[in-house]
């Protein structure tokens, strides 16, 4: 199990908030299928076609939104995930819903 950032080592370990964005969001995309493959089967939806949610919560977020999260499956997450980075536009959306502050 992934470690929770005390220290926070980057934004998104302070944050999670494009995880917990919507149930739509962790969807699949490019992904070929040797990559979706290593994604372990409790985190896929029941269509195969993106993470499965908890709510609007990707499965695969521990800890708590705002404060300190880490991803499950960091080093297999979909493309989508990857594609996201602090302060984009997506970043600032999903900080906004939570009523986070977006990163300059």
């Amino acid at each position: 199990m992934p470690r929770i950032a005390a220290d926070h080592d980057s934004p998104c370990q302070a944050c999670g908030a494009c995880c917990s964005y919507s149930q739509n969001w962790p969807r699949f995309t490019i992904e070929d299928d040797a990559a979706l493959d290593q994604i372990p089967e409790r985190f896929v939806n029941e269509r195969l076609s993106g993470m499965r949610c908890d709510g609007n919560r990707c499965s695969a977020l521990s800890g708590k939104v705002g404060e300190a999260t880490a991803c499950l499956i960091y080093a297999v997450r979909p493309d989508v995930c990857r594609t996201c980075m602090p302060g984009d536009v997506e970043c600032a959306m999903a900080r906004k819903r939570h009523g986070l502050p977006v990163l300059a």
